[in-house]
Formats: C-alpha cells, sequence, structure tokens
C-alpha cells in the first residue's frame, strides 16, 4: 500500500484509467459511479458467494454499473431496494419485488423502469436487508471505497443502521473493473461504509481489514444545504438540535426587538402625558372665563 490519495484525485486517476484502457462504457466514467466493460461478469461472481446465495432481501445502489446485478437478484427471486436518486422523497426508496412485476423484471431493473414499476417506500415500511451490494469508483484490499463524492451510500446505509435494518454484520459488497482496484490508502471516516467483498469479472476477493461500520447518521459531517434538500433528514428527530442551535439567533432577534417596544412604550407614555397635560389646561381657561 503506497502513499494516500486525496479522495478526488483518486476518482481522477481511476476515471481516466478506465478512459484510456477503454474499459469505460456509456455514459462515461467521469463524474459518476463508472459504469465499466465487463460488469454483467463481475455480477455473475456474485453467486459463488454464500452471502448472496442466502440473502433474500437485497439494496443495491440505482447506477448503471450495478443493472447486472439488479437483475441478477430479481431473476433469482430475491426482493431489491434502491435508494431514490440523491434521496429526494420522503419514501426514499423504492421497492422491486419479483413475484409482482411478473415479466417486467429486466426492465424494472433500470432506473426509469424501478420508478415505473416499483414502489416507492419509507423507512417505516423498509425489512431487514440481508446484504449490500453498493457502487464505487475506487477501492483497496484492505475494505476502503470511494464514491462519486455524494456520500449517499454511506447516508443511506446509516438511515438503515439506526433503525436496526442492518447491522455490523450485512454483508456489504461491490462490483468493480480491476483498474479500480487501487495500491493507495483510502482515509475512512467515521460515516464511510468498509467492504467485505470486491467482485470483479475475474472473481470475488474477500476484503481483509475488519473495518468498523457507520453506527447511524453522523450530523457533524452533514452541511446545512444537504439536510435540507434531503426530506427524510428533514424530518429526522437528529435535526432537531441543529434547529436549537439556531435558536439563538432568534433570541437576538428578539432582543434586538426589545429597544423598539422600549421605545414604543415611552412614545405612547409621552402621548398620554401631553393629552393630560392639554386636559388640564383647558380645564384652567375654562374656570378663567367662568
Amino acid at each position: 500500500m503506497t502513499h494516500p490519495l486525496d479522495k478526488q484525485e483518486l476518482r481522477e486517476r481511476v476515471w481516466r484509467a478506465l478512459e484510456v484502457h477503454g474499459a469505460a462504457r456509456f455514459p462515461g466514467a467521469r463524474g459518476r459511479i463508472p459504469n465499466f466493460a465487463g460488469a454483467e461478469q463481475a455480477a455473475l461472481g456474485l453467486r459463488s458467494l454464500p452471502e448472496w446465495r442466502r440473502a433474500r432481501v437485497v439494496k443495491v445502489n440505482p447506477d448503471a454499473a450495478q443493472l447486472p446485478v439488479r437483475r441478477l437478484a430479481l431473476r433469482e427471486g430475491k426482493r431489491v431496494y434502491m435508494a431514490v436518486p440523491r434521496l429526494a422523497a420522503l419514501e426514499c426508496f423504492i421497492e422491486l419485488d419479483p413475484e409482482r412485476l411478473g415479466r417486467r423484471l429486466a426492465v424494472a431493473a433500470t432506473i426509469k423502469g424501478a420508478a415505473a414499476h416499483g414502489c416507492a417506500v419509507g423507512l417505516n415500511a423498509m425489512p431487514s436487508v440481508d446484504l449490500i451490494v453498493c457502487g464505487s469508483v475506487a477501492v483497496t484490499g484492505l475494505c476502503a471505497r470511494v464514491g462519486k463524492g455524494g456520500g449517499y451510500s454511506d447516508l443511506e446505509y446509516g438511515l438503515l443502521r439506526e433503525r436496526g435494518l442492518v447491522g455490523e454484520d450485512t454483508p456489504v459488497i461491490t462490483t468493480v473493473h480491476p483498474l479500480q482496484i487501487v495500491p493507495h490508502e483510502i482515509p475512512m471516516r467515521p460515516h464511510d461504509i468498509a467492504l467485505d467483498w470486491i467482485v470483479t469479472p475475474v472473481g470475488p476477493m474477500r476484503c481483509g481489514a475488519g473495518l468498523p461500520r457507520p453506527r447511524g447518521i453522523y450530523w457533524q459531517f452533514l452541511e446545512a444545504d444537504k439536510r435540507a434538500a434531503i426530506p427524510v433528514l428533514v424530518r429526522h428527530p437528529g435535526a432537531e438540535p441543529a434547529a436549537a442551535a439556531e435558536a439563538p439567533a432568534d433570541g437576538a432577534a428578539a432582543a434586538a426587538r426589545k429597544p423598539a417596544t422600549r421605545m414604543r412604550a415611552r412614545d405612547a407614555d409621552a402621548g398620554r402625558a401631553r393629552r393630560a397635560t392639554g386636559s388640564r389646561t383647558r380645564a384652567r381657561q375654562g374656570r378663567h372665563r367662568a
């Protein structure tokens, strides 16, 4: 393992390598989880894993590179859950049930097909997940991975973990091209999900480091605009401390309003005093005329 690189530099190197060697498929590698040559063979390699054979409910990312994985899972009778892209809806997962889909399995595994034929579900309706297949841009043999930079796979895992729908022992697998396996150390933060298996068109590779998994949502790593853009986070009880943190600003605004209130009160008192003085003066003038 050589010296660590910045995550974005790793992404750029992998995207460039896939392009140079002709291993990137439509719609291209750069800026996304790359769709790679041999994705179908990599998906078939999952069948050799006991974890895959045992799983009845699997969560698979919606990227093109894992389309063969979703189709394989549905053909084998597994229920598939895909996250809504960018978690943009409160019902943030799409359920693909092969028993209900019938002959539409192949088309339902695509992003558009899942939206048309799948069933949108919220976290409250999610079952326990037996296995996770995630997309990656770069991986190492020591369980570490880098996604495209949005952090959604980690966030989805955290949402499921805090509800007990996945656990420390839930297998996490990725399918990649061999060029995506890098010799550089990948820095892992508490919210980053570690891998159990890497599967390439050549076959599966067991990861060795056994890194700890996230235990939930790590709010300190989420920017305010991202929280606001994800409905399930807006409704999340963990968002309350952030709202509480903004309370001093409301208090400051109230404090700023107090001087104006006091000024209005003084003006009112002065007005009442002037009216009272005017009344006494008119009364005296009336007595003099009398």
